[in-house]
């Protein structure tokens, strides 16, 4: 919870041109009266818009880790929605790999049991690879919720122009149906 009360998403994106559009989730979020930040890796940074998302949630969109001792300037979440997530981020994910800020709060997130729901973001076979298909098999024991081919299919290859099937209402819903959320 902020200050104020009110539960905190963690908006977390990677590098993937659908990223851009996460604003659409932030206000999802926040008209169901939920405060929202986001956390973007140091390549899906290069898709969104900092200035815009900073106005819109009033905190700092976070990349990098802070120094040790120093103040977070976010509030702790209570739950995470890693939307858009490509496949490196995945694969690293699942095996612990903590090499950027949305990688280190997930890692942890599942260590903490806070509900994080993923949804992988990238094509047909890159997403068909059998260690990725595991890592995301994997997650979703540990308790991510994790939205597959059901929610979003991936497009073919090199198809491109995917950006608006991106299933961001989909994605909220499954924040708040999370069977570990207790806010």
């Amino acid at each position: 919870m902020n200050e104020h009360g009110a539960p905190v998403l963690y908006a977390i994106v990677t590098g993937s041109p659908i990223a851009g559009d996460v604003g659409t989730l932030v206000d999802l979020a926040r008209g169901d009266g939920w405060d929202v930040c986001v956390v973007a890796s140091p390549y899906g940074r290069r898709f969104i818009d900092v200035a815009a998302l900073e106005a819109r949630t009033g905190h700092p969109v976070r990349s990098e880790y802070k120094m040790p001792g120093t103040p977070d300037v976010l509030p702790p979440p209570d739950a995470m929605a890693a939307a858009p997530l490509t496949c490196n981020s995945l694969a690293k994910w699942a095996v612990g790999i903590s090499d950027t800020l949305p990688l280190g709060l997930l890692v942890e997130g599942v260590g903490m049991r806070v509900p994080i729901v993923a949804v992988p973001a990238s094509n047909r076979a890159q997403i068909g690879f059998p260690p990725l298909r595991a890592a995301a098999r994997n997650l979703g024991e540990w308790g991510v919720t994790v939205l597959g081919e059901e929610v979003y299919p991936q497009p073919e290859p090199r198809a491109g122009g995917h950006r608006h099937l991106f299933p961001w209402a989909e994605v909220w819903r499954a924040v708040l149906e999370h069977p570990w959320r207790t806010v």
